[in-house]
């Protein structure tokens, strides 16, 4: 299989809770996945993906957080403080993984493949908290957003990129 057939649906993550969360699950939908961080000046983009989430979920779109430590010290807990900042205080019921690494050797493979598909401006590194990739439901086309994207202003892309329903 060559590097353009594969897909991000092959991979797999750890959720928050510990277990092992086959991205093959949601095959055929539209993912945003975001590095975040709970002490970032971007946090309250939570707010954003946990609406675009709760919009549009049913419709095709699955958002997965996935926390870093990488950025000024600025994910300092354990998978249980995050979890529960999330949802304390941004209501967030959107899958999150635990603490990963998103750049250097220890990168996440799913960051790699993220990487690989839509790589920066400057460099392919992820340079902050909160950038985003919005992966269409093929599993190979992606885009990449800067953290100081808003979440909201992506809700088109976010929109064009939901799976067509069957009828």
């Amino acid at each position: 299989m060559s590097q353009n057939d594969r897909t991000i649906f092959a991979l797999t993550y750890t959720s928050n809770s510990g277990d092992e969360v086959a991205l093959a699950n949601h095959a055929g939908k539209a993912l945003l996945i975001v590095n975040t961080a709970s002490k970032c000046g971007l946090t309250p983009q939570y707010h954003g993906l946990q609406s675009i989430h709760s919009e549009c979920k049913d419709r095709g779109l699955v958002v997965i957080g996935f926390p870093c430590d990488q950025f000024a010290h600025q994910e300092p807990g354990d998978d249980a403080t995050i979890a529960d900042f999330c949802r304390i205080n941004y209501g967030v019921d959107f899958a999150l993984s635990t603490k990963v690494d998103v750049n250097g050797s220890g990168a996440h493979p799913v960051f790699a493949f993220l990487k690989e598909r839509a790589g920066g401006l400057i460099i392919d590194a992820i340079k902050w908290n909160f950038t985003k990739f919005l992966v269409a439901p093929d599993g190979r086309t992606v885009k990449r957003y800067a953290p100081q994207t808003s979440p909201e202003s992506i809700r088109g892309d976010i929109e064009a990129a939901l799976p067509v329903p069957s009828h």
